[in-house]
């Protein structure tokens, strides 16, 4: 139909495809079809028998590029329990038998395998968190970069739009994909005797592979610069040495000692590049082949518009720096504006935005006031232990866009179904503009932006838990309940406040459950949104779950390990079931050491709707 007699681009994607900005292979599609590139998309192909759904469009002229989806597969597929999940929101009906375990490396072994000469290029999620040695839960054991276990030649982490298109101009120049060594955001395996310039006083060599397999407090050790460096303005190339048979990639060179080499990220986009890549033409619709078919996850987002990209928060649970990084990048009121008239014209659509935010709900706008301080800062947060006094926490930026958009005809109601960091909006700084804003903001939210109920995430009652999680003490939460509930009696409005809780989490001890169980009921709550801690890649929380150890302290940290220890903090939760009838806690002892991420797993105890929200945000 389009009269092409080859395609440069293939991209494979474990999600069923769908044509929305949050879906990361239609943003990579569309961004490389705009830079003019011939693009194809082959979602969710059988990997069983004999590959046709690989080998139909043939060979691209320039690479193969695979996108395992919006989420990583195992936490898609497995509780935190390790359970077979009922239902997979990315898949047409919410069907769980049409992705593999792993597809990244289940895709590039079967390309490679028809293939061999094809460069194959990681994205998404799964890729960019298994970029270095990394802690597998479901395998129980320390993995390596998931391009020696995959066989592919390249990953590009993080939000990709900007290494992708460079890489696809460099190879649509003639070079091969091994000569390509220097892009920024961009991952490949060398032998380490051809490290692209030598080893730096520039470069972080971290310990290696083998020596994490050895010794959990290195693995421990090196979690920290691959932190520091992911949420720095200016980072430096990080080195990790690991025995890899490379005869699997297109420019095998044996087995021999390999370095995994992770090259800087770019510096966060632009106002006017994060509209050019949302102002695409995208269609906002599942692909036609869906019909009749029920996709839960664009269920949940399709009346949705995120307004901006990053995580300053930093908890030691999420995944989101590390994969966008702490720095805000916002897209301005008309882009915001255009995508709102674009929702609006859905035939399904009735005057309500879902959700009118990202990955945090009040972060848009807010940034260092003196840059230099930014450029030479390490921390992983810009809010924990305190709120950095050189942040930026007015939320006039914010409500302005509310405004905008509460002003369009046929708006009848945009409700903000993002997390909101209520911390921010209690914080007291020099700035009284700043103050101000936040009180307007608070007031606000809850009068006109609260869909019956908020939803915050205090997380635990333990200060000495929540210090570890990186959140703020409990105390803020019951501050900020007390305004919640005096606005609404003002208002005469009957809205519920919603806590998420988290069980099991690093330093957590099951006497700190039961204090949360006397703490939650004595102010009235029955808890609904709860969850088991899941370990998943490059979380500093998961680093202390496997290594037993605080990677910036190197301090002991305790985890409970055992389905029992799990379950005796579990059942805290559920004080008000008949079958749920906590014993006497036991005192927990020394850290374990025998034992060799993310939001996303927010779900045990969610209704079926708000399962269908989960990491929607994460192209």
């Amino acid at each position: 139909m389009r009269g092409w007699d080859y395609v440069d681009v293939i991209l494979f994607s474990a999600d069923a495809y769908v044509d929305h900005p949050s879906f990361g292979a239609a943003v990579i599609g569309r961004t490389l079809e705009a830079a003019g590139y011939r693009v194809a998309i082959v979602p969710q192909p059988d990997w069983h028998g004999d590959y046709r759904d690989f080998k139909k469009l043939g060979r691209p002229r320039l690479f193969f590029g695979i996108s395992p989806g919006c989420m990583d597969s195992m936490v898609n597929k497995y509780t935190a329990a390790r359970r077979l999940r009922s239902e997979d929101a990315y898949s047409p009906d919410g069907r769980h038998d049409l992705r593999p375990e792993y597809p990244t490396i289940v895709y590039s072994k079967i390309l490679r395998e028809l293939y061999p000469d094809v460069p194959i290029v990681l994205g998404g999620i799964e890729a960019s968190l298994r970029r270095l040695t990394h802690y597998d839960y479901w395998q129980d054991r320390l993995r390596p970069c998931i391009l020696v276990d995959s066989g592919a030649d390249m990953i590009t982490y993080g939000m990709g739009e900007k290494a992708t298109i460079e890489l696809a101009h460099r190879l649509s120049d003639g070079f091969p994909i091994s000569s390509i060594t220097d892009i920024p955001q961009t991952v490949f395996v060398k032998p380490a005797d051809q490290i692209p310039g030598g080893i730096s006083e520039d470069d972080i060599v971290l310990h290696s592979h083998e020596e994490c397999l050895r010794d959990k407090r290195a693995q421990a050790e090196n979690f920290r610069h691959i932190e520091e460096q992911s949420n720095m303005m200016h980072a430096k190339r990080l080195i990790q040495m690991v025995a890899f048979n490379s005869s699997a990639t297109s420019s095998g060179w044996g087995r021999q000692e390999s370095a995994v080499i992770v090259n800087p990220p770019y510096p966060p986009m632009t106002t006017e590049e994060l509209d050019a890549s949302f102002d695409l033409p995208y269609t906002r619709l599942p692909h036609p082949k869906y019909k009749d078919k029920v996709i839960p996850a664009y269920e949940m987002i399709k009346f949705s518009v995120n307004i901006h990209r990053g995580c300053f928060g930093g908890c030691a649970f999420c995944t989101i720096s590390a994969h966008q990084g702490k720095f805000i990048a916002c897209r301005s009121k008309d882009s915001i504006i255009k995508e709102v008239k674009q929702v609006m014209q859905l035939p399904d659509f009735k005057g309500y935005l879902s959700d009118l935010g990202g990955p945090s709900a009040n972060m848009y706008g807010m940034h260092g006031k003196n840059r230099k301080a930014c450029e030479a800062c390490k921390r992983p947060s810009c809010i924990h232990p305190q709120i950095c006094p050189n942040l930026d926490t007015n939320h006039q930026k914010l409500l302005d866009i509310y405004h905008a958009v509460d002003a369009l005809p046929g708006i009848k109601k945009s409700f903000i179904g993002s997390g909101v960091r209520y911390d921010l909006l209690l914080h007291q700084s020099k700035d009284e503009a700043a103050n101000l804003s936040a009180k307007e903001y608070t007031r606000e939210l809850i009068t006109r932006h609260v869909s019956g109920r908020l939803k915050v995430a205090p997380e635990h009652t333990s200060d000495r838990v929540l210090n570890l999680m990186r959140k703020p003490s409990f105390r803020l939460f019951e501050q900020f309940k007390r305004i919640f509930d005096r606005i609404n009696r003002e208002e005469g409005l009957r809205q519920q406040l919603i806590p998420y809780f988290i069980s099991s989490h690093p330093g957590c001890h099951e006497e700190d459950m039961a204090q949360l169980a006397a703490i939650t009921r004595r102010m009235g709550y029955q808890l609904e949104q709860v969850q088991d801690f899941t370990p998943t890649p490059m979380t500093v929380a998961t680093e202390m779950f496997y290594t037993g150890y605080d990677p910036y302290t190197l301090e002991p940290v305790f985890t409970a390990h055992t389905p029992e220890e799990k379950q005796a903090q579990r059942q805290y939760f559920f004080w008000y079931k008949d079958n749920a009838k906590p014993q006497k806690p036991q005192r927990s002892q020394k850290p374990h050491s025998s034992h060799e991420n993310n939001r996303a797993d927010r779900r045990p105890e969610e209704s079926r709707k708000e399962k269908r929200g989960r990491n929607r945000r994460h192209p």
